[in-house]
């Protein structure tokens, strides 16, 4: 889950990364007193994610920073539409935009691409997830985004749910045991909260795995015609999960097959972030230090997080 202690620790390093001494080119060029207000706006159709994001990263900055989201997280937006307004000292706003910006249109980027998969997969049973293949540091915040686009999460780590591909099985089978017989033992070890997903890449492999009692299997780089082929042959015995080969041009054919899940790492390792800039108005006639009291972001939307602003 998001939480907020996750996204203040991956703003500090952040804006400790974009301005390790501070940003001299503002407090060069931007007198002290000066204020500003600005505006996030998309310069493309998409959908939102990371108004928390925002409001923490100008906050981490400046408390005196004012913002208000004005959608909620997987809300729909239009090609120029304001999706937020910022006021407050200007170096403040300056110094969290870079930041700011990069991680909402990074976001948004992963919800709006989501956002198409699920399209193509509707009327069907498939469940559009993620996988691990995430920007190192940033998983919390992009599988965030993917539940924005309304796609669902896979395991969050390797700590989370037994998961063996094919160079687990070879090693699990090096001494001649069965596969049936290898995930057994395996099962046998676990608890019974924990999940235990198998890959295979033949349909022969199908049988033997299921035996083993697995709660998922995954059919990986199968053909459409052998996706609807496997999921008839495990006919409800466990989960069925499509992995590899999926894209804009293949989802909807796989979603037809009747599997339950179809994993898609492009969500997050290939994504494009939108184009959303912040258009700032700075007042450079001000000529006294800003003496703003320190106030609470005003958040307005529902964002999908379990958040109470006080602090």
């Amino acid at each position: 889950m998001l939480t907020r202690q996750i996204i203040d620790r991956i703003v500090g390093a952040a804006l400790d990364e974009d301005a390790p001494w501070g940003d001299i080119t503002s407090e060069l060029f931007i007198p002290a007193g000066a204020t500003a207000s600005a505006r996030l706006v998309a310069r493309e159709p998409g959908v939102f994610s990371g108004g928390e994001v925002l409001v923490r990263t100008m906050r981490a900055v400046d408390e005196r920073i004012r913002v208000s989201v004005l959608l909620a997280d997987g809300d729909r937006f239009a090609k120029g539409q304001a999706l937020a307004v910022i006021a407050g000292p200007a170096r403040g706003i300056l110094r969290g935009e870079r930041v700011a910006l990069n991680l909402v249109q990074r976001m948004s980027g992963i919800a709006t691409l989501t956002s198409r998969y699920v399209e193509l997969a509707a009327g069907t049973d498939a469940r559009i997830v993620d996988t691990r293949k995430t920007t190192p540091g940033l998983r919390a915040l992009e599988r965030h985004a993917v539940v924005c686009g309304g796609g669902r999460n896979h395991r969050n780590s390797l700590s989370d749910a037994v998961m063996a591909k094919d160079n687990h099985l070879a090693v699990l089978t090096a001494g001649g045991r069965s596969v049936t017989d290898a995930i057994r033992a395996v099962r046998a070890q676990l608890g019974h909260t924990t999940h235990l997903e198998v890959e295979v890449d033949r349909m022969d492999q199908i049988e033997p795995v299921l035996a083993g009692g697995v709660d998922t299997i995954m059919l990986d780089n199968f053909t459409v015609d052998e996706l609807r082929d496997g999921v008839a042959l495990v006919n409800g015995r466990a989960i069925v999960e499509a992995s590899g080969n999926v894209n804009l041009d293949t989802v909807a054919a796989i979603a037809a097959t009747g599997v339950d899940v179809i994993s898609v790492g492009a969500l997050t390792h290939s994504v494009r972030s939108l184009d959303i800039g912040l258009d700032v108005d700075i007042d450079f006639d001000a000529d006294a230090d800003f003496e703003a009291e320190a106030v609470g972001i005003g958040y307005s939307g529902t964002a999908r997080l379990p958040y109470d602003d006080e602090e």
